[in-house]
């Protein structure tokens, strides 16, 4: 094969539609747009327009607060990471951060940091997480497991 033999599988790009070019390609005179007047103009920002009363999205009252500095964590389910320990894609005798959760395939990627979550059943022995939260309940299986957590981001004292 030589570069100058390479092109696209037969049908794989499409000429582009030339409208307005007569009755007979199917799409004169409107050219597809079906109307006159403004709507069958380019740039039209018609859509929400109510004739000068006041559009409908503008009448209803804003609700609530998306704040932009929020921290997206990924919730890992306890029960999920024992899952993956016991079938070997994840190492229980080395420290279990986000960086080990993602080369395991348990999260596709870290976001802002890994939360623990009790769930399930977890029977992993003297297994150490390294994650930025840790709810109470996986807390204590991780510790009556006999592993312990050390949270990322948080003063030792404060928890």
């Amino acid at each position: 094969m030589k570069l100058n033999e390479i092109a696209d599988n037969a049908g794989a790009t499409k000429a582009k539609v030339r409208v307005g070019r007569g009755i007979g390609s199917g799409l004169g005179k409107t050219g597809g747009r079906g109307v006159k007047g403004q709507k069958s103009r380019s740039g039209v920002s018609i859509n929400g327009f109510e004739g000068g009363q006041m559009p409908l999205h503008m009448r209803m009252p804003k609700r609530g607060f998306n704040n932009p500095f929020a921290k997206k964590w990924n919730a890992v389910r306890l029960d999920r990471i024992q899952a993956y320990i016991d079938s070997g894609k994840l190492d229980a005798k080395g420290v279990v951060d986000a960086e080990a959760l993602v080369k395991a395939g348990v999260i596709r990627r870290a976001k802002d940091g890994v939360r623990l979550i009790n769930s399930g059943e977890f029977k992993a022995k003297k297994v150490t997480f390294k994650v930025n939260h840790v709810s109470a309940g996986a807390a204590a299986a991780i510790e009556a497991a006999g592993g312990k957590v050390e949270l990322i981001g948080k003063p030792a004292d404060a928890e």
